[in-house]
C-alpha cells in the first residue's frame, strides 16, 4: 500500500499514516494474510454413555411475571436431548438453585457426573 501511494504522492509521515489507515480499515483487515500458525484440529467432546450424566443448565431471563416467577431454569440432557423447564425467579441464590436442581432433576434421575452452567448474560 505504501508503495502504491508513494508512486504519486508524498508527505511527511506517509508510512505512519498509511499504517494507521490500514489498521482501521475493515476491508483491509479481512483480506490481510494471517502470519500466525494454523490452529490444530478440533477435538470432539465425549459422547455420554448413560442419560442424565452430562447436563447443560441455563436461564431464560427477563420474562413477564406470572405467579411470582419471571425466569425459567432450563436443564438439558446431552445424550437423550430431554429438557426440563423449571419456573423460577431472576434473583435466585445459589442455595435456591441447588434446591431447584434437587427437586426437579436429582430426585428423578440421580446425581450427574458433569454440569455445564452458563450464568452470564
Amino acid at each position: 500500500m505504501v508503495e502504491l501511494v508513494t508512486r504519486n504522492y508524498w508527505w511527511s509521515g506517509v508510512t505512519r499514516d498509511i499504517g494507521k489507515y490500514v489498521e482501521g480499515c475493515n476491508s483491509c483487515q479481512k483480506m490481510k494474510n494471517r502470519m500466525e500458525e494454523v490452529a490444530g484440529k478440533l477435538k470432539l467432546s465425549e459422547a455420554p454413555e448413560k442419560p442424565w450424566t452430562y447436563l447443560m443448565v441455563d436461564f431464560i431471563m427477563k420474562l413477564p411475571v406470572v405467579a411470582g416467577k419471571d425466569a425459567i431454569l432450563v436443564i438439558y440432557n446431552r445424550l437423550s436431548k430431554i429438557t426440563h423447564f423449571v419456573a423460577t425467579m431472576e434473583g435466585m441464590s445459589a442455595e435456591g438453585l441447588a434446591r431447584l436442581f434437587r427437586d426437579n432433576v436429582w430426585k428423578l434421575h440421580g446425581l450427574p457426573e458433569s454440569i455445564v452452567l452458563d450464568r452470564g448474560p
